[in-house]
């Protein structure tokens, strides 16, 4: 199971690497790493388990959050429209709107243990595919909370933090063609 001890920090060479592709069929070792990435996001939204394990809740994690740089992520979303509760391997985003969106309270991170204010701007509507560990593609279309978390965890596969993407200058202006989303 994974814990916080588990998870590395910002400032962690690994956080800033591009990951490798996962081949299929998955070794045991990837196939362990899904399945307890899938179990973290679920656990750190259950009350009980939260405070059991001292756990910090997120919607996503990403292979490279516990130093595997591989391009793997799971996401755990039951409660938004989408109801998606998944593992993403070698996820790719195949189109996307040219309207934007941001959160208004900024995001947070699973990796970073302090609070960066500011707009964080993401593509309101993408298609994205990739491959689920049992090896069958997907291919889904996102919206809302899920294209910002998908988008957010394709950045960890990438080296990118979403601190990186904020407007040093001014953290908070106005982005272009955006729709704020309230969370």
């Amino acid at each position: 199971m994974i814990e916080m001890k588990d998870i590395i920090r910002e400032g962690h060479p690994t956080l800033r690497q591009k990951t490798q592709e996962v081949e299929f069929p998955l070794s045991i070792e990837d196939a362990k790493l899904a399945q307890d990435l899938l179990e973290y996001v679920k656990n750190s939204q259950d009350a009980e388990m939260l405070e059991k394990y001292n756990l910090r809740p997120g919607v996503g994690i990403a292979a490279p959050q516990v130093n595997v740089s591989s391009r793997m992520f799971a996401l755990h979303l039951p409660d938004d429209e989408s109801k998606l509760s998944f593992v993403a391997i070698n996820p790719k985003i195949i189109s996307h709107s040219i309207e934007k969106t941001y959160i208004t309270v900024g995001e947070g991170c699973l990796s970073v243990d302090r609070v960066i204010e500011g707009y964080v701007p993401r593509y309101a509507r993408i298609t994205v595919k990739g491959f689920y560990p049992d090896g069958s593609e997907f291919k889904l279309r996102l919206k809302g909370i899920a294209s910002i978390a998908f988008q957010h965890e394709l950045d960890h596969l990438n080296g990118i933090m979403f601190f990186d993407h904020i407007n040093k200058d001014n953290p908070f202006e106005e982005i272009p063609n955006a729709i704020p989303f309230n969370r």
